[in-house]
């Protein structure tokens, strides 16, 4: 399994008032009804005012790096792609289970 991270910071002057934001943001939590290769899907803004923080994010899970491929070419990741790119800042990490990630794996005991 691949879980594949996404988290979006605005460009400055950018704000979640930017109706652009909104549709942005519609785009994205759509994405499971459209691209069947998503296992799970979780997207939301940014609940804390940290200056490190991003401002939305995704977590997608994909079976394998081929499902991974077909979800970035599908047509509404693309639009989804150049919604985001028009206002925001963005950096990726995917977390492969098959090389020793631990995805939804127990939390520490206690």
């Amino acid at each position: 399994m691949i879980s594949h991270i996404v988290c979006f910071r605005f460009l400055p002057g950018v704000t979640w008032d930017d109706p652009r934001a909104v549709e942005a943001e519609r785009i994205s939590r759509g994405h499971p009804e459209h691209i069947p290769e998503i296992r799970t899907w979780s997207v939301g803004r940014n609940a804390t005012p940290r200056e490190a923080a991003h401002d939305f994010a995704v977590v997608g899970l994909f079976t394998d790096r081929a499902a991974l491929e077909r979800y970035q070419s599908h047509p509404d990741h693309q639009r989804g792609v150049r919604a985001w790119k028009e206002l925001s800042t963005w950096v990726v990490v995917d977390l492969d289970g098959s090389e020793g990630a631990l995805l939804g794996g127990p939390g520490p005991a206690g």
